[in-house]
């Protein structure tokens, strides 16, 4: 139990940290700048390197999965028992409000936020499960040829994708919860998180599948 207690104190406090990151330096980028580009770097830059201090420090505790669609794929691959996958996502889902509402007092901000920004269509949902595929093969590549990287490619695909998807790569559910609850640069409507969630968890299931084959044992052909 007290393994356990550890675990869940390490994915609520490293996704709470993940989210007040992404909240909170989008609303400081946005401040400094009228620049939507510069913004979204100042946004970038520390989601990407919080990514890496935090899988590196909580790693060893709970594994730094931080998102419901990562422990999704450890419960298939029975690297975790399912019990252990249901207390992991709802730990995620309560740091990842926690994190919001930090996040907007940290700014007197008014604590209790619900997104007006428009993230919807099909160019979003598959930029979600692009994203969300790409993070679920670094972190199987990297666990089986380079485990001590996860932490840099994590944190450097999460960088990379802000770019290169249209939705901005949430690929995590937990943090699209928790940016459904803040009306800021980086929020998105709460009607549209449940089909960014669907696309994330298709992208998470598609690479579990591919990574199944791509990432197997060698064997003579």
């Amino acid at each position: 139990m007290t393994k356990l207690a550890r675990q869940l104190t390490a994915e609520t406090l490293g996704t709470a940290l993940l989210v007040g990151t992404v909240v909170g330096s989008g609303i400081m980028a946005d401040s400094l700048s009228d620049d939507t580009a510069v913004s979204l770097l100042g946004n970038t830059i520390p989601t990407g390197a919080t990514l890496f201090v935090l899988i590196t420090i909580f790693g060893p505790v709970s594994g730094a999965h931080f998102n419901p669609a990562v422990t999704m794929v450890f419960a298939l691959r029975r690297d975790i028992t399912v019990r252990v996958a249901c207390f992991y996502v709802v730990a995620q889902i309560l740091g990842g409000i926690v994190g919001s509402l930090i996040a907007h007092a940290m700014f007197e901000l008014p604590v209790i936020q619900f997104s007006s920004t428009v993230r919807t269509g099909s160019a979003q949902w598959l930029a979600e499960i692009v994203a969300t595929f790409g993070l679920i093969a670094a972190i199987l590549g990297g666990l089986k040829y380079r485990p001590s990287a996860v932490p840099a490619l994590v944190g450097f695909y999460i960088t990379a994708a802000y770019w290169f998807t249209a939705s901005t790569s949430f690929a995590n559910p937990a943090v699209a919860i928790g940016r459904g609850l803040t009306d800021t640069f980086s929020g998105i409507r709460p009607m549209d998180v449940p089909a960014f969630i669907a696309a994330q968890l298709i992208g998470a299931l598609l690479c579990f599948w591919l990574a199944n084959w791509l990432f197997a044992e060698r064997t003579d052909d």
